[in-house]
């Protein structure tokens, strides 16, 4: 039973670009590891560039430098 975490930050990913990336992810398991598509679990979480970090700043802060 895998499960996939996929996590973005929250910029307006639509609903249909998320559904490809579920669709995707699953079947990418079900092609390379035989993996059942009823029992596979992908979740999206999406993250406020507050709170995710790169380079010890956040990304806030980095795109609004240009970086």
């Amino acid at each position: 039973m895998p499960y996939v975490n996929i996590r973005i930050t929250r910029e307006g990913a639509t609903a249909e670009q998320k559904a490809a990336l579920i669709a995707g992810a699953t079947e990418l398991l079900q092609r390379v590891l035989g993996k059942n598509p009823a029992t596979t679990f992908v979740v999206i979480d999406e993250v406020d560039t507050d709170n995710w970090g790169v380079a010890g700043e956040t990304v806030t802060e980095r795109r609004r430098r240009g970086a």
